[in-house]
C-alpha cells in the first residue's frame, strides 16, 4: 500500500492525537527493526508507522484510525516466529504490544491469571510458580515470546503431548476489532458451557480477527520434580515404533520429541551439542511424577528395546531448564538440576544411551552434579538404583 504524502501525515497525526509522544515510530532507522520476525528469509515492507501503546485505550484508537484511513495494521509480539506471520507490510501500519507487559493479577484460589500480550512467557512461568503454580504451555520460544503471540498462534510446545496447547489454558480474553469496539470473551471459572466459544475462535487466529490485550489464564498446580531421558535409536522407524508403545502401555510422558537423524546432524552441525551424529533418530522423553519418575523411565526402556549406546565427548548445553538432558559423557554422566538446592535429585542414570536429568518447572536457579562414569553397555535397559 502506497499512500500520497499529503495523506501519510494525515494518518500520522490522527495516531498522534490519540497517543504519547514516544508510541509512535516513524523514522526508517527505528522501524526497520520491526520489518521482521525471526523469517528474515520472508517477504517484509516498510511500514508507514510502528506503535507501541500501553494500554488497551491506545490499541483501540489505533484501529479506529487505521479504519478510516483502511490502512493495513500487523500485530507484533516479540517478533519471535519463524514463519513471517508478523512482518511488517508496505504502508501498514506495525502494532508493537511488548510494553503492555503487566502481571494485572495470580489467583491461586481460581488457579487464573491476569495479564496482558506483552508480558513474556517465563516471566509469567516464573512468577506463578512462587505461588505454587504451573502455566504448562511451553514454545521451545519461552524465554522470549510474549503471551500475546502465544495466544495469536495457539503455540504448542515441549510438554503438549501431556497438557495440551496454549488454546487448552486460555479462559478468556479482551480484543480489541478492527473498528475499535472492544470485546471479552469466555469466563474466569473452570467451568464454562453456555454460549458460542468465542475465545476458541479468537485464540490462533493471528490477529485477523481483532488484538488481544488481555487474557485470563488457567494454571495448574506445580508438577512434581521432572527427571528427562534421551535415547538413541538405528532408525527413525526404531524411535516412533518406541514412541507408539510408550503411549499404548499408557506410560504418559510429559515430554516426548522426536529428532530423525538428519535433523540431529544439522542441529550438531551448526553447534557443538554433543550430539550423537551417527544415529537415525533421538528421542527426548520425560516424567513430572517425581520420586515415580525413575520408574517411569525404566518402563519407558523397556518399551524400547531397539535402542541404541552412545556417548559424547562433552556434555550438550539444553535448550531450556524445562527440558534439560544430557548425554552420557566419554568420562562422566551429568545431569542438570533446575530445582531448589533442597530439592530430591535422580540418582545417577545407567549405563548406555538413556541419560537422565531432574528439573522442577522452569525454576530459574540451576545446579549440575556429576556421576561415576558409566560402564559401556548394549543391554536395552535404563535400570537407576
Amino acid at each position: 500500500m502506497t499512500c500520497d504524502p499529503e495523506e501519510t501525515m494525515t494518518i500520522l497525526d490522527d495516531l498522534a492525537a490519540g497517543l504519547p509522544s514516544d508510541a509512535v515510530l516513524t523514522d526508517p532507522a527505528s522501524t526497520d527493526a520491526y520489518r521482521f520476525d525471526e523469517a528474515s528469509f520472508c517477504d517484509a515492507g516498510s511500514p508507514l508507522a510502528v506503535v507501541r501503546p500501553t494500554e488497551t485505550e491506545q490499541v483501540q484508537h489505533v484501529l479506529r484510525v487505521a479504519s478510516a484511513h483502511r490502512v493495513p495494521v500487523v500485530p507484533q509480539g516479540a517478533r519471535s516466529g519463524l514463519s513471517g506471520a508478523a512482518n511488517a507490510v508496505d504502508g501498514g501500519i506495525v502494532l508493537s504490544l511488548t510494553r503492555m507487559d503487566r502481571i494485572l493479577e495470580i489467583d491461586p484460589v481460581d488457579q487464573v491469571a491476569v495479564v496482558e500480550p506483552g508480558v513474556l512467557n517465563a516471566v509469567l512461568s516464573r512468577a506463578v510458580l512462587e505461588q505454587g503454580l504451573y502455566y504448562p504451555p511451553d514454545p521451545s520460544s519461552w524465554e522470549l515470546s510474549t503471551i500475546g503471540g502465544n495466544l495469536a498462534t495457539n503455540a504448542g510446545g515441549l510438554c503438549c503431548v501431556k497438557y495440551g496447547v496454549t488454546a487448552d489454558f486460555v479462559r478468556g480474553v479482551e480484543v480489541v476489532t478492527a473498528s475499535g469496539e472492544l470485546l471479552r470473551t469466555g469466563r474466569r471459572t473452570a467451568k464454562g458451557v453456555a454460549g458460542y466459544d468465542l475465545t476458541k475462535l479468537i485464540v490462533g487466529s493471528e490477529g485477523t480477527l481483532g488484538v488481544i490485550t488481555k487474557a485470563t489464564l488457567g494454571l495448574k498446580p506445580a508438577p512434581e520434580a521432572a527427571l528427562t531421558m534421551a535415547a538413541a535409536f538405528g532408525s527413525a522407524a526404531d524411535a516412533l515404533s518406541a514412541v507408539t508403545r510408550i503411549m499404548a502401555a499408557g506410560l504418559q510422558p510429559s515430554l516426548c520429541e522426536f529428532l530423525d537423524g538428519v535433523t540431529v546432524r544439522a542441529i550438531q552441525d551448526y553447534r557443538d551439542m554433543g550430539l550423537p551424529t551417527g544415529v537415525g533418530a533421538l528421542l527426548l522423553t520425560q516424567s513430572d511424577r517425581g520420586p515415580r519418575a525413575a520408574a517411569d523411565a525404566r518402563r519407558w526402556a523397556r518399551s524400547a528395546p531397539s535402542w541404541a549406546p552412545w556417548t559424547s565427548p562433552s556434555p550438550p548445553t539444553p535448550p531450556s531448564p524445562r527440558c534439560s538432558c544430557r548425554p552420557a559423557g566419554s568420562s562422566t554422566s551429568r545431569w542438570r538440576s533446575s530445582a531448589p538446592p533442597s530439592s530430591t535429585t535422580s540418582p545417577c542414570p545407567a549405563p548406555g544411551s538413556w541419560t537422565s536429568s531432574t528439573a522442577s518447572p522452569r525454576s530459574p536457579r540451576s545446579t549440575t552434579s556429576s556421576c561415576p562414569a558409566p560402564a559401556t553397555s548394549a543391554t536395552a535397559t535404563c535400570t537407576p538404583p
